[in-house]
């Protein structure tokens, strides 16, 4: 009788144990999860300036699937607010660089003006068309607030394209793709800023 009410105790302090575990978990996952969305959005977006917004862009997707541009395709885009009000579209960029795929993340303001470009993902040669990837790169912090005054103008090109813009030295392939992919989402949100603003997710 002894041993079943030890066995009987020895059981039910388990139990309470396992209660109290699942409960603490449960109390501690989503500020965990927050804390890791947090650190997530401040790492992609650290390119932007922080006070254009002040929600989770990255929660807040635009588009259903990928969209084919003239040079490059936009994997996603994400919505920007701030105090509830649509601020900047963040759309991801994908184009094909010298020796591969090039990803970036391009922020454009609801007034169609650049803040910022950066790579996310590239494989170009180092010590050429591979400093895209340096943060804070001179020739990306270039095209911050500048805007075509037309999205198909034909001078949103490299000077020896007949454009405006001088070209990472050594690294001309590498500079065209990533001009070029601006350019679409240039020309992109020109064509759908509304819809793209007005947007919050897809459920």
């Amino acid at each position: 009788m002894k041993l079943i009410r030890e066995v009987l105790i020895v059981m039910t302090v388990a139990i309470a144990g396992i209660g109290l575990t699942v409960a603490l978990q449960k109390l501690t996952d989503e500020p965990i999860a927050a804390q890791q969305r947090d650190l997530k959005n401040h790492t992609l977006l650290d390119f932007m300036p922080a006070d254009v917004y002040d929600n989770q862009p990255l929660e807040h997707p635009l588009l259903e699937s990928p969209v084919a541009l003239g040079n490059s395709s936009l994997l996603n885009g994400y919505l920007a607010t701030l105090s509830g009000r649509p601020n900047v579209v963040i759309l991801h960029s994908q184009t094909m660089g010298y020796s591969a795929s090039i990803e970036l993340l391009i922020a454009i303001a609801s007034n169609g003006k650049l803040l910022g470009v950066k790579s996310l993902k590239q494989s170009e040669t180092p010590s050429l068309g591979g400093h895209i990837a340096e943060p804070g790169n001179p020739w990306l912090a270039a095209f911050k607030r500048l805007t075509p005054i037309n999205p198909q103008d034909p001078a949103w090109t490299l000077k020896k394209d007949g454009g405006q813009f001088d070209q990472i030295a050594g690294a001309t392939l590498t500079s065209r793709a990533v001009l070029n992919a601006v350019h679409d989402a240039l020309r992109y949100f020109d064509e759908h800023h509304q819809s793209l603003l007005e947007r919050s997710a897809y459920d």
